[in-house]
């Protein structure tokens, strides 16, 4: 765990929709306590199966008030809606994880070159398209998820420092892990 002289790790998870960053996440902090995931603010509608923690469901006003107050580290729209992370507390000290798109990911590589960007990516586009489908979107939301996937993969790649496929979930919580702990030891 960093001192307060140091600069916690800021560990960027990215991927298309379908891939299981949220399952990962959580999976990470859950096992590693000296990580923190930022909760990301929203303006989508919550889907029956996410919790009240799962992101910050707020208006379009107030998301838009807090960009006009410079409170996210990063932000994007996204099919019609606003994603954004929160700047993180100064005094946090503990490596701070971020489960964003990969615009969001670009935004934060400009402004924290040294943030370590994993791009998680499916096994397959119909196993992505089934997992889309299995959480429960409906049809034309898969098809832009899948759409979009297409597009921000070739620049996800590009951005990451390191590229994960999830085709079975501990194998690459066991991976992402290690990567962790070697970033750490950099």
């Amino acid at each position: 765990m960093p001192t307060s002289a140091e600069p916690s790790l800021i560990i960027v998870v990215s991927g298309p929709g379908g891939v299981g960053k949220g399952t990962i996440v959580k999976a990470l902090v859950e096992r590693d306590p000296s990580l923190w995931l930022s909760r990301s603010w929203t303006t989508r509608e919550q889907r029956p199966s996410e919790s009240d923690s799962d992101y910050r469901f707020v208006t379009p006003a107030e998301f838009e008030s807090q960009i006009a107050a410079g409170g996210f580290l990063e932000w994007t729209e996204f099919l019609g809606n606003y994603y954004g992370t929160p700047t993180p507390d100064p005094a946090l000290r503990q490596d701070v994880v971020l489960e964003i798109e990969v615009d969001g990911a670009r935004q934060v590589k400009d402004v924290h070159p040294d943030a370590v960007l994993i791009f998680v990516v499916p096994p397959s586009r119909e196993e992505q398209e089934r997992r889309l489908r299995g959480r429960g979107d409906p049809n034309d939301k898969v098809m832009a998820r899948l759409r979009k996937a297409e597009l921000e993969e070739p620049i996800g790649r590009r951005l990451a420092d390191h590229v994960v496929v999830n085709d079975d979930l501990e194998q690459t919580i066991a991976e992402m892990m290690a990567i962790i702990e070697r970033e750490r030891g950099r």
